[in-house]
């Protein structure tokens, strides 16, 4: 499974950006995917998570309400739409994709199976 997170750039405080994760590659029913951020000498943080078949949809404290994660159907990207940035949402944004069963909310980074390369977004204050 190849994953490509895409969508990033440069926006001002309170703007918006919509970022898209597309699988390709051996694609096969998988349990969520997850956006995580990360900034240079920092661990890779949470953002949120949608379930398969997207019944089931969280976020981190430090985007909810701004931040929503969608998809059509189990055939198209999940997107992440960014409102009301901040600077300090500035980071390298990554998707990524579990395929294993077990557990209820993935919030870790070792609960993901397969990562994409990231996209830079930054906010200008």
């Amino acid at each position: 499974v190849q994953l490509q997170a895409s969508g990033g750039g440069l926006v001002q405080a309170g703007g918006s950006l919509r970022l898209s994760c597309a699988a390709s590659g051996r694609i096969f029913s998988s349990f969520a995917t997850g956006w995580f951020r990360q900034v240079p000498g920092k661990e890779r943080e949470f953002v949120g998570a949608i379930t398969w078949i997207g019944d089931r949809i969280y976020y981190s404290d430090s985007v909810k309400g701004r931040f929503t994660i969608s998809r059509d159907d189990t055939k198209t990207p999940v997107y992440l739409q960014m409102n009301s940035l901040k600077p300090e949402d500035t980071a390298v944004y990554y998707c990524a994709v579990r395929v294993r069963g077990g557990g209820m909310y993935y919030t870790a980074n070792e609960d993901y199976d397969y990562w994409g390369q990231g996209t830079q977004v930054t906010v200008s204050s």
